[in-house]
């Protein structure tokens, strides 16, 4: 089905407040995956979407939730998400931590007790938008085998780091540390499909192409031991430094009435204050390794298609839509 991006929005935002969202987190939401449906990014859009309204539904997300922010040092903020989205605490801090960020140099965002976040990119892309960089760790319930381990430890913990650059769009690069995202194993096994080695174990500790065999068992780190390290440094990043539940200790996402409680770590950094011209430095580079030497330059794809989007509208399933609309029409109703 085609819907223009303000139709998405609409529809996402009447469904978060159907589902128990109160007009604050239901906007908020709504933006966040209709950003990532726009720029491409299906897995962690509209069909991932009916995850957060599910949730909702079964209190998993405080729909109703009020972050508290405190501010225990003046380049560092606080946020208790107190059971409700990642997005809301981070929306009200968003300026603040701009500002923070010029001031000092460098501000930190650290939020516990939050629902899964989605998209990592869509946090440190917005700083970039601001003239920020930005670097963004999160994690969230055990999927992910750790170094030397058959045994989930971790989530896919991934991470996210963006860099504004003149006259065009940032870099944005957001990855998790393991081979994959969960959701396209999930979404291999809707599908029918297998899944490439490499990916998973299952639940003997032994390699599978099998998606639901690797729901069963744990995901593999990208790089092998190296990934796994990075995992673990995006725990401690995420729910060490915030008091959040360790993956180990987080409620699944999809199931039972309670929040995954997982954590996020925000850093924004003021490029200016070390190198003036460090957006144009950021373009003439990113463009030389893009023309002369066929990089891909990660963020391009993903503006281009937003812009797209803006002008032509979204695609989506026609299944995924009527499920959201369900929602929707609680909220009309």
């Amino acid at each position: 089905m085609q819907l223009s991006l303000d139709q998405a929005t609409g529809l996402c935002r009447m469904a978060a407040l159907g589902a128990g969202a109160n007009e604050e987190a239901a906007q908020s939401l709504a933006a966040s995956i209709v950003a990532a449906e726009a720029e491409g990014l299906s897995t962690v859009g509209l069909s991932h979407f009916i995850d957060y309204l599910e949730a909702l539904e079964a209190g998993r997300i405080d729909g109703k939730a009020e972050p508290v922010i405190t501010r225990p040092a003046l380049a560092i903020y606080l946020s208790d998400a107190r059971g409700g989205l990642a997005h809301t605490g981070f929306d009200r801090t968003i300026d603040d931590l701009a500002k923070a960020a010029r001031l000092f140099g460098v501000a930190i965002f650290s939020q516990r007790n939050a629902y899964t976040c989605g998209a990592l990119g869509y946090f440190t892309g917005r700083l970039a938008a601001q003239g920020l960089v930005s670097f963004a760790a999160t994690n969230g319930p055990a999927v992910l085998a750790g170094s030397g381990s058959v045994k989930p430890v971790y989530c896919t913990n991934p991470m996210s780091f963006a860099a504004p650059a003149a006259d065009g769009a940032p870099l944005v690069i957001d990855q998790s540390s393991s081979a994959t995202a969960f959701v396209n194993i999930r979404k291999a096994a809707e599908d029918g499909k297998r899944i490439p080695e490499g990916w998973a174990l299952d639940a003997s500790g032994n390699p599978t192409t099998d998606p639901a065999a690797a729901m069963k068992g744990a995901m593999l780190a990208f790089g092998g031991q190296r990934g796994a390290n990075i995992a673990l440094m995006v725990e401690v990043l995420a729910a060490g430094l915030s008091g959040a539940n360790w993956s180990l200790d987080a409620p699944w996402f999809t199931d039972g009435p309670d929040s995954p409680g997982t954590g996020l770590f925000v850093l924004a950094v003021e490029p200016k204050l070390l190198d003036p011209n460090f957006e144009k430095r950021m373009k003439d580079q990113l463009d030389r390794l893009r023309r002369r030497y066929g990089v891909h330059v990660p963020g391009r794809a993903r503006a281009e298609a937003a812009e797209k989007a803006a002008a032509r509208g979204i695609t989506a399933p026609k299944a995924v839509v009527q499920r959201i609309s369900e929602f929707a029409a609680r909220y009309s109703s």
